[in-house]
């Protein structure tokens, strides 16, 4: 990688500003100055700004307990959002593999890789996501059928694809969809008579929100999650 790319890649400053600490000579490369922004940094070599070790921050990959009110989005000057809930190094690196309203609850994914964020977000992927829906009337169980073979969406030219529809009690269902169309769940709900009051998402693939995650919290996928997508 170009020593100006690593230090941008490993530290706040910008490309012009990086290219004035190599002028200045803050940066080493295994203890040799480097002023050459062109410089090529091999894997294993120690690159040091100002005496510090700097280093490339691989890709991340983040599991959150989205609260209520809160929106995914990287920025908003309204509402907060689930990237203001994180106390992390460069999060403008950070994107949303597939978003929430801001009234539903529950698991979000952010990362920096975007083909395995495409991986969950793509319909082709069929990446099944499970969600915890409380109703405003009874639930017939006839909708697990209706679920099954497809539901007719108000402006949409086609079915969805088949969904899974568990009844757990009188107002309470879990659903998992492998699309992601706008207000989806509410919108499959509306179409068969029932308002969605309560919308919670427990899980993306393989993928469960932590129970330990309180609303607002994070952490760190494990290597076993991100590789399950």
């Amino acid at each position: 990688m170009r020593l100006d790319k690593f230090i941008c890649e490993s530290t706040e400053l910008t490309r012009s500003l990086a290219k004035k600490a190599l002028h200045k000579g803050d940066v080493t490369c295994d203890g040799e100055v480097i002023k050459n922004s062109s410089f090529k940094v091999k894997e294993g070599q120690v690159v040091r700004l100002a005496g510090d070790i700097i280093s490339v921050v691989g890709p991340r990959f983040l599991m959150l307990n989205k609260p209520a009110e809160t929106i995914c989005a990287t920025f908003d000057e309204v509402h907060p959002t689930v990237i203001d809930l994180l106390d992390i190094e460069k999060p403008d690196d950070l994107h949303i593999a597939g978003r929430l309203d801001i009234d539903t609850t529950g698991l979000v994914l952010i990362t920096t890789d975007g083909q395995w964020s495409h991986k969950i977000t793509s319909p082709k992927k069929d990446c099944g996501k499970c969600y915890l829906v409380t109703l405003d009337d009874e639930l017939d169980a006839a909708l697990i059928d209706t679920f099954a073979q497809g539901i007719q969406l108000k402006s949409e030219d086609g079915l969805t694809k088949p969904a899974i529809l568990e009844i757990i009690d009188s107002h309470t269902a879990r659903l998992t969809i492998t699309e992601g169309k706008y207000h989806q769940v509410k919108r499959m709900f509306a179409a068969v008579g029932y308002k969605v009051v309560g919308l919670h998402r427990e899980s993306v693939g393989q993928i469960t929100l932590d129970d330990d995650l309180e609303p607002g919290e994070w952490r760190h996928l494990t290597a076993e999650e991100v590789a399950s997508v």
